[in-house]
């Protein structure tokens, strides 16, 4: 059995969707494992796939770093599905009937994001310390910390008072992030295509944005940040990154022949 249908029979890792050109691309980059890229074409349709002997992906670094290194070797290339890490399809058959059958909703989401790309803008505040600097914004929440801490209270109704300042500063903190939030899409919206706003991860985090924008508009996107900094005093720090793969805008569900058959080849992901 020669090389080629050797490597049709083995298990394939699923980086990415794209159109084909009908030319044989020649992947530099090499995937999960130091594994060669190579693409799968079907109607049409392209998957950019490595050969594995695993049956299942650990999300180690070193595998999850491939992954993304191969994602965004494609992704300055060219407009790409991303697909999420781990999905595995038993052979090439299996990855054609993926294309194959999922072609109609593949093609629709490549035609919506077609030379687009994914920037990611997260906003947090630079303090020493974010509860202090409530304290320090708000009238109420200092007025309502010394009135606690004044009192003569026993045990039980001191914890009840703690709870319930607590609350009053999350309170807080949650509508100071809402209104942050708002003005900075108020003015990204000249420059994206589409804006999500991602969970929040840690605590002095204002905002964590997805945003679809034209790969020709990147410089004006970087301006559109700007713009929206001096909305901010200095306590606010952006930082914008990419570009990426647009995995939040990309809400396909394939279901494919995986080693695993209930194994669901999705490619809702987030990129972080």
């Amino acid at each position: 059995m020669s090389a080629v249908k050797q490597s049709n029979f083995r298990a394939k890792v699923l980086y990415a969707l794209c159109a084909s050109d009908d030319e044989t691309p020649h992947y530099k980059i090499r995937g999960l494992e130091s594994a060669p890229v190579y693409a799968i074409d079907q109607n049409g349709l392209r998957a950019v796939v490595s050969d594995t002997l695993s049956t299942r992906l650990r999300p180690e670094r070193r595998n999850i770093t491939a992954h993304q290194a191969v994602l965004h070797a494609l992704t300055e290339a060219s407009t790409v599905l991303p697909m999420r890490f781990g999905v595995i399809a038993r052979n090439a058959e299996a990855v054609q009937k993926l294309l194959d059958t999922n072609q109609k909703d593949i093609k629709e989401h490549f035609e919506r994001l077609n030379g687009r790309v994914e920037m990611g803008l997260r906003v947090s505040w630079d303090v020493s310390n974010i509860y202090e600097y409530f304290v320090a914004l708000h009238p109420v929440l200092s007025e309502t910390r010394d009135e606690i801490w004044t009192k003569n209270t026993n045990n039980k109704n001191q914890r009840d008072e703690k709870i319930r300042l607590g609350n009053l500063y999350e309170s807080l903190r949650t509508a100071d992030r809402k209104e942050s939030a708002e003005k900075v899409k108020e003015i990204l919206a000249d420059y994206c295509e589409d804006i999500i706003e991602n969970p929040i991860k840690k605590e002095k985090d204002v905002m964590n944005l997805a945003c679809l924008v034209e790969r020709q508009r990147l410089d004006e996107f970087a301006e559109g940040v700007f713009r929206a900094s001096k909305l901010f005093d200095n306590v606010y720090l952006f930082n914008y990154t990419g570009p990426w793969a647009p995995h939040n805008f990309v809400t396909l569900d394939l279901h494919a022949p995986t080693v695993k058959k209930k194994t669901s080849a999705s490619t809702s992901t987030h990129s972080d």
